[in-house]
């Protein structure tokens, strides 16, 4: 198989489809890799590395995409893209339909075979493709939100680890999945007081044992929510449905509960938002405020920290790449259920439920 990846054009995402170890893991296995000049130049990964690797260097995106049989990336296709996109290709990367009708629109239109990262699951019924994004985006959402709570950016001027005689800063997250669970890591590590609301009882205890008094663990109802709010100085909206849009957990009207300059980081932003004040912002123009609470809302996260991201994304989409082009899509989708899972378009038919129930479409078998 023909297999490519472009370089990202989502304003400041750097990380790239694959790396030069995944071009030798291709290669080993007989099939070709095509690389954009340049692709790989922002993650730290220059173009002789992927020549050295095997590769094949084109000078457009136009090029490796009319090329290849199947297209790795990062992040979904941005709109001056979709004319590269034909007919059967494969396109493995995010893609967060739920969130972006107009290119889910188009991939239905064009008969792309789309598998994307977060909606894989593994024999546990966990995502792998998108753990570490989550991982990442769950540590940097309190890097973030100690910036913005910064008094020259609107926020309430607060050091949120504290200082003897000070009281520490509140930090609520909401959602105790991957993401919740390394915000709340990166919180208890600069000494903030934590509190992590969740529906699971399951895992509340799960994350209790792990944290002990470090967090306070909350069953999710709305009287726990507002008073969570009304308390917060950072909140982080960590809430996920795979494939599926996210529910709206904090309304516009809990604003008026919060703190003057406190700070929302939505993490679920790129399936929409929890927050229903939520609109996406990019890292040239990461934040607004709105009924005096600052927003950060930045749809690719991880891209801040390109290298380390775009190692830990191809250790694990490495291994389903690899399913599809030695045994083709179909045959490898047949043989594991959870690549089956991956699967959110295909041949002019969306096949995944959460996306077809979000988008009002009809779901169907591939």
């Amino acid at each position: 198989m023909k297999v490519g990846t472009t370089k990202e054009l989502k304003n400041h995402e750097y990380r790239v489809g694959l790396t030069p170890d995944n071009v030798m893991a291709y290669i080993a296995h007989g099939h070709e890799v095509f690389v954009e000049t340049g692709a790989g130049v922002g993650a730290g990964f220059e173009d002789e590395e992927y020549i050295a690797a095997g590769a094949k260097i084109l000078p457009t995106p136009a090029e490796v995409f009319a090329t290849c049989d199947m297209i790795v990336k990062v992040k979904e296709p941005e709109p001056e893209e979709y004319g590269y996109l034909r007919e059967g290709q494969i396109l493995y990367t995010y893609l967060h339909l739920a969130a972006n009708k107009p290119l889910a629109d188009a991939l239905l239109e064009k008969g792309i075979k789309a598998v994307a990262f977060e909606t894989i699951t593994d024999g546990m019924g966990n995502l792998p493709c998108l753990r570490p994004m989550s991982q990442i985006a769950g540590r940097l959402s309190v890097q973030e939100g100690a910036k913005y709570i910064e008094q020259s950016f609107g926020g309430r001027g607060i050091l949120l680890g504290g200082v003897p005689g000070v009281e520490r800063g509140k930090i609520v997250i909401i959602g105790g999945g991957v993401a919740g669970t390394y915000a709340a890591k990166a919180a208890v590590g600069i000494d903030a007081q934590v509190t992590l609301l969740d529906i699971n009882p399951n895992r509340l205890a799960y994350l209790e044992d792990i944290f002990g008094a470090s967090v306070t663990t909350l069953y999710s109802t709305e009287a726990n929510i507002r008073k969570a709010l009304s308390e917060a100085d950072l909140v982080i909206g960590s809430v996920l449905i795979p494939g599926g849009s996210t529910p709206k957990l904090v309304r516009r009207e809990h604003l008026k509960l919060m703190k003057k300059g406190a700070v929302i980081v939505d993490i679920a932003i790129d399936q929409g938002g929890c927050c229903e004040s939520s609109h996406t912002t990019t890292h040239d123009d990461p934040i607004f405020i709105e009924e005096g609470i600052v927003h950060y809302c930045v749809g690719n996260m991880p891209g801040a920290v390109p290298h380390t991201s775009t190692v830990a994304l191809a250790n694990t989409t490495i291994k389903y790449g690899l399913m599809m082009a030695d045994k083709g899509l179909e045959e490898a989708m047949k043989a594991d259920a959870g690549l089956r899972n991956g699967l959110n378009i295909y041949d002019h038919k969306c096949t995944n439920k959460n996306v077809a129930a979000s988008l009002g479409y009809v779901l169907e078998d591939m």
